[in-house]
């Protein structure tokens, strides 16, 4: 059970319905539905009465609200009587898509550490719309997130771009396309292909790539990481940005090599994202801040927007 599952229950009973309080919070309805409904399985009991014309609470929600309401002060009283190290020592919990793994966020972890050695960095890989979800519901502080150009961001998350880079063919030194200057898109029809799964930017680009033919993935996987491997080890060729294999140990020691593809203007972005609120953990800011210094030694062009 988390405090914001707690805090949003309040915000229902304050203003009434789901509604008003999913817009006060800042979340979509669907999600803040979703989180009354994890509290509510948690607790074994109906916190509200939910019919066609709304939600209203119910009688087990209406005798357990001072409770939830004496248990949001008792976390009031321990934040002040904690202060500022209450905001520094929290875990800060990281979802990534793994793209920038090597080059990106491990540097990112490192700093961190060192400016921050009592706190604790959780980071867990997902796909995207589970990362969306989480940080909707409070589970994520931060997200690693791909998105192609023209991608919406979901409402009440706030996007700040790291790095911007192409798609590029990472096969083995001794594949016959690491011979070639730049890659055509033809020619991921002739190797064996390494694709990502469903639900990941890549496998999206590489089917929008190949629209009027059919590509034969020989193998698929949950991340740049791992097709990395698969690559190295000889068992095919992957699609991946290019910020995601320059600088990754295995092309630093000659393992792996990318190539661009011939044609294709396709602009990859690697963002940050959070969920919008007006507070912000103090540890939570100074990781992002982090991201945002590494992101610019490496090249990357920073901008934010909601």
């Amino acid at each position: 059970m988390r405090t914001e599952q707690l805090e949003y229950m309040a915000a229902v009973t304050r203003l009434g319905s789901l509604r008003r309080a999913a817009d006060e919070l800042r979340l979509s309805q669907p999600a803040l539905s979703e989180t009354v409904r994890n509290l509510e399985r948690e607790l074994g009991v109906d916190l509200l009465e939910r019919k066609r014309t709304g939600a209203t609470m119910s009688a087990a929600g209406q005798e357990l609200m001072p409770r939830i309401v004496e248990v949001l002060e008792a976390v009031d009283r321990l934040r002040v009587a904690a202060g500022e190290q209450h905001r520094i020592s929290r875990m800060v919990r990281v979802g990534t898509v793994n793209a920038a793994t090597v080059p990106l966020l491990v540097p990112v972890l490192r700093d961190f550490r060192a400016a921050h050695p009592v706190t604790q960095v959780e980071v867990v890989g997902a796909q995207q719309a589970e990362i969306h979800r989480r940080l909707a519901e409070g589970g994520f502080d931060l997200g690693l997130v791909n998105h192609l150009d023209g991608d919406d961001v979901p409402a009440g998350i706030e996007s700040t771009e790291l790095l911007r880079g192409r798609p590029v063919v990472c096969v083995r030194p001794d594949s016959p396309l690491a011979r070639l200057t730049e890659v055509p898109a033809d020619a991921l029809l002739t190797v064996e292909l390494i694709g990502m799964r469903t639900g990941y930017v890549m496998h999206r680009y590489v089917h929008r790539l190949l629209a009027d033919r059919t590509p034969v993935f020989s193998y698929s996987t949950d991340g740049a990481e791992m097709g990395k491997l698969m690559v190295a080890e000889g068992l095919g060729a992957t699609v991946l940005p290019d910020y995601s294999v320059l600088g990754d140990p295995l092309e630093r020691a000659g393992t792996i090599v990318c190539r661009p593809l011939s044609g294709d203007a396709t602009d990859v972005v690697l963002t940050l994202r959070r969920r919008r609120a007006e507070a912000v953990p103090q540890a939570a800011q100074d990781l992002l801040e982090t991201f945002v210094r590494r992101a610019r030694a490496l090249g990357g062009t920073v901008t934010g927007r909601p």
